[in-house]
């Protein structure tokens, strides 16, 4: 919709009775054709996923509180569905497209989304939920800016671009889930995506960006890939952090950033450099072998190529857990010290490093939308009312490989279970809490079933994710904005709280835990609805590493959960039962 239709429908959308006006915030429509076309983003011809003939898809650019209706036509040959990752959907997770909550789409079927993206700015993605889909693309940006009366804690940049990075596999998506179906796991990925290409030095299928010398550019990275936690470093230029999924941070600068599975990182760039062409670098981390694709950023007005030797990524997990390390004090300037006096000498009282996910502050200055309920950014003083402690697992049941969290693997079901739970039929459809709030002890004995565990609206949670096993986790949560407040390695206990950012925590929505290691999230579940919890790693997730947080209101009230909409599809035991009563406001 254009400009002045968008405006006119704003105004239409406005209602006055006498003296009282009510006024909505702004729509933007979308309409997408999903479709798919042969393609070769590895120099392999492979069947994609289009977005309205694009891959990747179509960027939504929208402006906090701004109503989002998107008209998704599925011309697939097989159901599907998307989700909009990291958009909180307040009251409203019957927009969230999982199978968990959502019927899909069927082929030849369309179905309209409305979401309200409410109190929230910042870099986010959508991608598909269905089948290994996303391993064929079906993922594209979202942009959510600040409103023009709230300030932004930096000048606006003279432009933005999008970088979508992410592993790939030349075997296509059926194929991938004909492995996963038949118990075995994924082998390492093909290699490097940036916005659906694979870029090399030799300028080859290259995306490209340009840079106005002297002039800023905000570049928003996301890590859309399947299995591999990706590093991103310009040649010859620094990065300077302003905002992680939503929030504004402390702007330190890298030379390179690790972006996890599913996040997403805004940083500034200026052209400062001599005028010529740089190489934008993504490798895979944590790999044994590393793979690499490059993107072109080039100087307007210059003709000078990018130098051949690419700026090297680091090496090992722990570099990313010592990234900080280079930030030195300077111990030779004249300045007040911190108490106690001679404590400049920490290195004979007490040895300790910092890492990259430490140095990650929440700019708690800066004007912006802040999570719900208001005050939460207090988080340190709230009392936590629950702790839940997630270990992540793998293991053969009837002789194929499952992924399980305190030992149950999620089996979606074919009615949703958010549906099941709305009808008053969730007793025939699957059993709350089979998953505990304290694993077994052998968390390789794994059960299949669909896992829900039942939660009291507005409780202060604490969740542990505990990682054993040598590889990188990352795990997403929808409908809420957590504090990732620590990552530490061993195994967590109580008293590892001591360790806890508990004033400057970044509010996110996806969190990585290290090999050996955990992590802390904490958050407020004020958030009515059925709300999804899931590794990131493709793979797992399909074979049952996720699980759901169901969150009623007692109240059953419009002031905390939206009714079920008119256009959402019913499948399963639910399609021809009578709709229940509404809820009232």
């Amino acid at each position: 919709m254009g400009r002045i239709n968008l405006v006119l429908f704003s105004l239409l959308s406005c209602v006055s009775t006498f003296v009282t006006v009510h006024c909505e915030d702004p729509y933007l429509f979308f309409t997408w054709n999903v479709t798919y076309a042969t393609l070769s983003p590895l120099g392999v011809p492979q069947q994609v996923i289009l977005i309205n003939g694009q891959f990747p898809g179509p960027k939504i650019n929208c402006t906090s509180n701004n109503n989002i209706v998107v008209n998704v036509f599925n011309n697939l040959d097989e159901p599907f569905l998307f989700t909009w990752n990291g958009i909180q959907q307040r009251k409203n997770s019957w927009q969230e497209g999982t199978l968990g909550t959502t019927c899909p789409i069927p082929p030849g079927k369309n179905f309209t989304y409305h979401f309200q993206v409410k109190d929230q700015i910042g870099s986010f993605f959508y991608h598909a939920t269905t089948a290994l889909h996303h391993a064929a693309g079906a993922y594209g940006p979202i942009h959510v800016h600040s409103r023009d009366l709230i300030p932004v804690p930096f000048d606006r940049p003279e432009d933005e671009y999008d970088v979508l990075v992410g592993d790939w596999y030349t075997k296509g998506h059926s194929t991938l889930k004909r492995l996963l179906d038949s118990g075995r796991t994924l082998a390492r990925a093909d290699g490097v995506l940036i916005n659906g290409k694979a870029g090399s030095t030799k300028g080859e299928n290259e995306p490209t960006f340009t840079m106005i010398p002297g002039k800023t550019y905000r570049y928003r990275f996301c890590n859309v890939g399947m299995k591999n936690s990706i590093n991103v470093r310009i040649q010859g230029h620094t990065m300077k952090l302003v905002e992680i999924e939503g929030s504004h941070t402390v702007q330190n600068v890298y030379d390179s950033l690790d972006v996890h599975l599913g996040q997403c990182y805004s940083v500034l760039v200026t052209a400062n450099q001599e005028p010529k062409a740089y190489y934008l670098v993504a490798s895979t981390r944590f790999t044994k072998t590393v793979l690499t694709s490059t993107a072109t950023i080039r100087y307007s007005g210059s003709t000078g190529p990018a130098s051949p030797e690419l700026p090297k990524g680091p090496v090992g997990w722990a570099w990313s857990l010592n990234q900080f390390r280079p930030f030195r004090w300077n111990l030779t300037a004249s300045a007040a010290r911190p108490n106690p006096q001679g404590s400049y000498h920490y290195g004979q009282i007490r040895a300790w490093s910092l890492n990259q996910f430490r140095s990650f502050r929440w700019n708690l200055t800066a004007s912006a939308a802040r999570p719900n309920p208001q005050g939460s950014y207090h988080y340190g003083q709230i009392n936590i009312t629950r702790t839940i402690k997630l270990v992540n697992s793998a293991g053969k049941v009837d002789g194929k490989l499952r992924y399980a969290i305190n030992g149950i693997s999620h089996e979606n079901t074919e009615t949703p279970l958010k549906l099941a739970e709305y009808f008053g039929v969730a007793d025939k459809i699957f059993k709350y809490d089979l998953l505990k709030d304290e694993p077994p002890t052998d968390t390789e004995q794994i059960s299949i079933a669909p896992n829900v565990i039942n939660a009291t609206f507005r409780n202060f949670v604490e969740i542990i994710f505990e990682n054993h096993e040598k590889s990188v986790q990352s795990w997403h949560l929808a409908g809420y904005a957590f504090f990732a407040v620590a990552i530490e390695p061993g195994k967590w206990t109580p008293d590892k709280r001591k360790n806890y950012n508990l004033l400057d925590a970044v509010s996110r929505n996806t969190i990585q835990v290290y090999p050996k290691s955990w992590a802390a999230i904490m958050t407020t579940l004020d958030n009515a609805g059925m709300w999804i919890l899931r590794s990131m790693i493709s793979e797992r997730k399909y074979l049952g590493q996720q699980l759901y947080i169901s969150v009623l209101s007692p109240a059953r009230s419009l002031r905390d959960e939206y009714n079920i909409p008119d256009n959402d599809p019913l499948c399963g035991i639910v399609k021809d039962l009578p709709m229940p009563k509404p809820y009232t406001a």
